[in-house]
C-alpha cells in the first residue's frame, strides 16, 4: 500500500495540478465585415518531411485546411538549390514552398526566391545580398532563439522582414515545471495549451521597433511548426530520431495565424493567388492574431492626411496625420497604439483614433485581460504605418571606390592552392593599363570540402593598408571569398575573408580588411593586419556544389589606405 501510494500521490497530485490551471477555452467573437481590403488568413514557416518536420505539404495543408486556414507558407531548411514545388491548392488551401537557409549569422528564410545560380550560404549579409538579386523576400528567423546558431544576429544587414514572434522559440524557454501540467492539458485544450506556453516577445519586440524606427521591416508571426518533440524535450527536432508529433500542426495553427491583406480575392489559380499574396507580404499589409485566446480576429488600421489614406506597412510623406483602427475585441480588450515602440494611445473598446504631426514607425496591439504569459502575451499585432521622409526610399548601401588607392599592387609570385582532387590554374593576362590574372578551377566532385585558391605570398604591400580593390568578372555567376592569412605566431595560421559575387560583367570591388570575418566561424574578431602572410582568391563549396568550375578574371589589384 504504501509503495502504491508513494506512485499514485505524485499522479493525482500532476492530474490536479494540470486541470487547476487548465487554459480557458478560446473565446468566439462576432466577425464583422472587413475592412476595403480582401483577408486571408494562414500560417508562415512550418517544416515538412523535407528537412526536419514529420509531415507532408499535403499533411500540412489538411492541417491548416482543418484549422481554418487558407494559405501555408512552407520554410524547409536548404540552401535554396533543391527544387520547391510550385504554388498549388490542396484541400483548399494555397501552399507556397519557401527555404530557410543556414548562415553564420543565423538562420534567414526567403519567400519568392528564383532557382540560384549557386548554393547560398555563408555570411548572413551575403545570403540577404543574394536573397534580394534573386527577387526574393528575405526575414531573419527567430531572434529570440536560445540557440545561437539560429537566432539571427546581423542586425546591420538590410533584412526585409523579421520575426517578431516564434512559437518553437517560445515553448522551449519554459521550464519543465511549466511543461509538466501541459502534457495532460494538450489532449483536452490543443491550441489553448500551446498559446499558454508564450509570453509577450519582449526582446524581438523592441528589435523590429528599433530597425523601423529606421527604415521599414515587415514583422511576421512565425509557426515554425514540425509536428515533433524529441524525448529530451527542448532539444532541436532534427537532434533526435526518438520523437512524437507534438504539437501538431493542426494545434499551431489554431493557435495563432496571420491576416494578410489582398489587393483582390482568391481566384483558385495557385500561380495568380501566390503573386498576391507575396506581394501583400512584401508591403507589410498584414497583422498577427493569437486565435487560441479569442477568434476570429477582425482589425482595420489606417492612416490618413487629407484625402491621401494607407494601411498598416503604407507610408505618408508627413504632417497632420490621422490614424484611425477598430477592432472586435471581446470585452475587456483594449486599443494601443504605439510609436516607434513607445505607446501613444490606449483606449478600452474597438476604435481608436489618433492624431499626430510626429514621424516613426506606428504599429498598433490589441490586449486583453488575462492573456497569458509574463508579460502577457498581446492578443493582435499589426505592421507599422510610416510617417516621415526618411521612409520615401531604402537606406543606400554602402561600397563604391575609395578615392585614396595605391598604385597596382605588382604581386608577381603566384601559386595554386587546392585539395588533391580539384584542379585550379592562373595565367598572366594583359589589361589595358594593368596586369592581370585568368583563375580557372573545377572542384572536386567527391571528397570532404573541396577548394582552389589563387595565392600570393608576397603580401607586404597589404599589411599597411586598409583596403584592397581589383576589377574582376566571371564566366559565371559565383561567388569567390578574398581571403588574408595571418600568422598568429607558434605556427599557427588564420584566415579572415569577405565573400564578394562575380558575373559576366566586370565591376569594381573593395574589400576593407577591417570588415572581413573569420574564416569557419564568421565571428567579427578584428584582423591584424600586420600580420597577414598571403592573400588568397578562394573558389570552394560554401557556394559551389561538389564538381562545378570556372574561370574568373582579376585585374587592377591595388591597395588602399
Amino acid at each position: 500500500m504504501r509503495r502504491t501510494m508513494l506512485v499514485v500521490a505524485p499522479l493525482l497530485a500532476w492530474m490536479l495540478w494540470a486541470a487547476l490551471t487548465l487554459p480557458p477555452a478560446a473565446r468566439v467573437l462576432d466577425a464583422p465585415p472587413t475592412g476595403a481590403w480582401p483577408t486571408v488568413r494562414g500560417a508562415y514557416h512550418m517544416h515538412s518531411r523535407a528537412s526536419d518536420g514529420t509531415g507532408t505539404v499535403e499533411d500540412i495543408a489538411r492541417a491548416a485546411a482543418a484549422a481554418g486556414l487558407q494559405f501555408v507558407i512552407v520554410t524547409d531548411h536548404g540552401n535554396a538549390t533543391a527544387t520547391t514545388g510550385a504554388p498549388r491548392y490542396v484541400a483548399g488551401v494555397l501552399c507556397l514552398e519557401a527555404v530557410e537557409i543556414s548562415t553564420a549569422d543565423g538562420h534567414y528564410a526567403a519567400l519568392g526566391l528564383a532557382p540560384p545560380p549557386y548554393p547560398l550560404a555563408g555570411e548572413g549579409r551575403d545570403v540577404a545580398q543574394d536573397v534580394a538579386r534573386l527577387g526574393g523576400f528575405g526575414i531573419a528567423a527567430h531572434p529570440d532563439s536560445a540557440k545561437d546558431t539560429l537566432q539571427w544576429r546581423a542586425w546591420d544587414v538590410l533584412v526585409d522582414g523579421m520575426e517578431w514572434f516564434n512559437a518553437d522559440s517560445q515553448w522551449r524557454d519554459e521550464s519543465r515545471w511549466r511543461l509538466l501540467p501541459a502534457m495532460l492539458q494538450y489532449p483536452v485544450r490543443p491550441a489553448e495549451t500551446v498559446v499558454s506556453l508564450f509570453d509577450r516577445p519582449v526582446a524581438a519586440l523592441a528589435q523590429w521597433d528599433r530597425l523601423t524606427a529606421r527604415r521599414r521591416v515587415v514583422g511576421l508571426a512565425a509557426a515554425d511548426a514540425h509536428a515533433r518533440m524529441g524525448f529530451r524535450g527542448k532539444a532541436d527536432p532534427y537532434d533526435e530520431s526518438l520523437y512524437v508529433s507534438l504539437p501538431s500542426y493542426e494545434s499551431v495553427f489554431r493557435a495563432f495565424s496571420m491576416r494578410v491583406e489582398l489587393e483582390a480575392p482568391l481566384s483558385g489559380d495557385a500561380t495568380r493567388d501566390a503573386s498576391l499574396l507575396l506581394d501583400a507580404i512584401r508591403n507589410g499589409h498584414l497583422y498577427s492574431s493569437f486565435d487560441g485566446i479569442a477568434g476570429p480576429a477582425v482589425v482595420d488600421f489606417t492612416a490618413s492626411i487629407g484625402e491621401d489614406r494607407v494601411r498598416q506597412g503604407g507610408w505618408l510623406l508627413g504632417g497632420n496625420v490621422r490614424f484611425r483602427a477598430t477592432a472586435n475585441v471581446p470585452p475587456g480588450g483594449s486599443l494601443v497604439l504605439l510609436r516607434n515602440g513607445e505607446e501613444v494611445e490606449q483606449v478600452n473598446g474597438p476604435v481608436l483614433t489618433y492624431t499626430s504631426e510626429r514621424p516613426g514607425a506606428y504599429r498598433l496591439e490589441a490586449r486583453i485581460p488575462g492573456a497569458p504569459g509574463t508579460p502577457p502575451l498581446p492578443w493582435v499585432v499589426s505592421n507599422p504605418i510610416y510617417v516621415g521622409a526618411e521612409y520615401a526610399s531604402p537606406e543606400p548601401h554602402a561600397g563604391g571606390q575609395p578615392a585614396n588607392q595605391d598604385p597596382d599592387w605588382l604581386a608577381d609570385i603566384w601559386h595554386i592552392e587546392k585539395d588533391p582532387a580539384s584542379t585550379g590554374a592562373f595565367r598572366n593576362t594583359e589589361a589595358a593599363d594593368s596586369a592581370g590574372r585568368e583563375f580557372s578551377f573545377q572542384l572536386a566532385s567527391s571528397g570532404a570540402s573541396p577548394f582552389v585558391a589563387l595565392v600570393t605570398d608576397d603580401a607586404g604591400g597589404v599589411r599597411e593598408a586598409a583596403r584592397l580593390s581589383f576589377r574582376a568578372r566571371a564566366s559565371r555567376p559565383m561567388r569567390i571569398s578574398v581571403q588574408a592569412r595571418c600568422d598568429r605566431g607558434a605556427g599557427e595560421a588564420g584566415r579572415w575573408l569577405r565573400s564578394v559575387y562575380l558575373d559576366a560583367m566586370p565591376r569594381d570591388i573593395t574589400v576593407e580588411l577591417s570588415d572581413m570575418r573569420v574564416a569557419g566561424t564568421g565571428a567579427r574578431t578584428p584582423i591584424a593586419t600586420g600580420a597577414i602572410t598571403s592573400i588568397l582568391f578562394v573558389y570552394d563549396t560554401t557556394n559551389a556544389r561538389p564538381g562545378d568550375g570556372g574561370r574568373v578574371w582579376i585585374e587592377h589589384l591595388r591597395t588602399g589606405r
